[in-house]
């Protein structure tokens, strides 16, 4: 006799949501979780770095009150109280995970998990062990800050995301290497805060899975804030100093060496499959990855993963969404295929970048014929009411049918506006209805409707 219908290994974004699905759907559900509920998401990913975004955000409004028609005397910042607030909402958002738990009737393991044969799991929890069973079992552990070899984490002088959330002290310079999400918002919170920022990008622009005219706008802005931002620039070296760390980059301008009191290792992620098990029972990995079908079966019957844990986005929501469709496939769902050319990103600095569909480079090579529209905010009067009229809207047409292929923005509130986008995609709307779609007027989603307006030459502001 199994003890569970389901359980679910690791309780972040991808794995709390599987449960509770699971036990909306009528399984027996457990969920194994050796640290925090929530996962590396609400604890010390997604939702508190989001918190230190707001509290820079609030300083930078506040350094500013006069172009509000305000007098501010003097702002003082309070690092460790910025920092404090974001481990509260984090703390706040864990324990809400555990009442969702409590409400769904799903049963809260804590241990470190092993996957064993015959959809089994041993938990280990200091020096007890127990052993438990289920009809199924999705993996769901995650990942965490990726090291290369020459940028080793000491937690001191080079340190990942979750030490750069927690820091005791604020530095009063650092380099940032790597320029993805993760980078690109530590970069820009630090910035805000009062901090000497270096950008460093191997790549020849920031942000380069975003289209280029969204990356070539967010180091435009970063310039502004006097970011020190380096592309096509490769780090060979990083030496420790006593008071600090040094370190040596092989720019387009020649080998150049930059001193800090810290560097901040962003250059991706690594999955957690290591001790878990997977030996075990025989489950294929390739290249850090689980292999799994498009209903996230493993090579082994029972077993199922899903999240940062698999090939592709390694995103909160899609790691969600894996799992919704994964047990609703698995309660004889008709369910189809996660359709990963429509999963929106978002990146959390200022101002913010959101995403959808194919970069204008991506859409000419695959060989349609494309028009394209632009919309700048500064044409925009919400965001010129708001004191926010930086950036654009870009949309992307096929010519020939009006395919919606793509949409990117940059500015002010833009990773709120993306879900017009990603729902207007997944109903196969065409430029010509999202034109007469009403906006409402004055707000920022009329650039959506302007940008269409442009790439079909009917633009009315611009």
């Amino acid at each position: 006799m199994v003890d569970f219908d389901l359980i679910v290994l690791g309780s972040g974004p991808g794995g709390y949501v599987t449960a509770i699905r699971a036990s909306q759907l009528g399984m027996k559900t457990a969920i194994v979780e050796k640290e925090e509920l929530g996962g590396v998401c609400l604890n010390w990913g997604c939702i508190p770095t989001k918190a230190l975004l707001k509290s820079a955000q609030v300083f930078n409004y506040l350094q500013n009150a006069e172009d509000y028609g305000f007098q501010v005397k003097e702002v003082k910042q309070d690092f460790d109280a910025v920092v404090n607030r974001s481990r509260k909402v984090a703390d706040t958002m864990s324990k809400g995970v555990n009442f969702l738990m409590k409400k769904n009737k799903i049963t809260i393991l804590n241990g470190h998990g092993r996957l064993l044969p015959k959809k089994k799991i041993e938990i280990t929890n200091g020096e007890k062990t127990r052993t438990i069973s289920a009809k199924n079992i999705v993996i769901a552990t995650g990942a965490r800050s990726r090291e290369i070899a020459q940028l080793k984490q000491d937690g001191k002088r080079i340190i990942g995301y979750r030490k750069a959330m927690s820091l005791k002290k604020q530095p009063k310079s650092m380099v940032v290497i790597g320029s993805g999400a993760i980078g690109v918002e530590f970069a820009f919170f630090y910035n805000a805060m009062g901090t000497q920022v270096t950008l460093v990008e191997y790549l020849d622009r920031i942000l380069p899975i975003e289209d280029a005219d969204i990356s070539k706008q967010l180091e435009r802005s970063f310039s502004k804030k006097k970011m020190n931002v380096l592309t096509k620039s490769e780090l060979t070296r990083v030496k420790p100093l006593e008071n600090g760390v040094a370190v040596t980059l092989n720019t387009p301008k020649g080998e150049i060496e930059i001193t800090a009191d810290l560097v901040l290792s962003a250059v991706g992620i690594k999955s957690n499959i290591e001790d878990i098990g997977l030996e075990n029972v025989g489950i294929v990995v390739d290249n850090d990855k689980i292999l799994v079908d498009d209903f996230y079966k493993t090579n082994i019957p029972g077993y199922f993963a899903i999240g940062d844990i698999i090939e592709g986005p390694a995103l909160a929501h899609v790691a969600s969404a894996e799992g919704i469709l994964c047990v609703e496939k698995i309660a004889g769902h008709q369910v189809e295929p996660l359709n990963y050319e429509n999963v929106p990103g978002c990146t959390y600095c200022l101002p913010e970048v959101a995403s959808v569909g194919l970069t204008e480079k991506q859409a000419a090579e695959k060989g349609f014929e494309l028009k394209i529209g632009k919309f700048p905010f500064s044409a925009s009067g919400k965001a010129q009411a708001a004191g926010k009229p930086e950036g654009f809207v870009k949309v992307i047409f096929d010519a020939k049918y009006g395919e919606f292929l793509g949409c990117h923005m940059i500015g002010e509130g833009v990773t709120d506006m993306i879900a017009e986008a990603v729902v207007a995609r997944k109903l196969e709307t065409t430029g010509y209805e999202l034109l007469k779609a009403i906006h409402p007027h004055p707000t920022l989603s009329e650039a959506v409707m302007e940008a269409v307006a442009d790439a079909y030459d009917e633009v009315i502001h611009l």
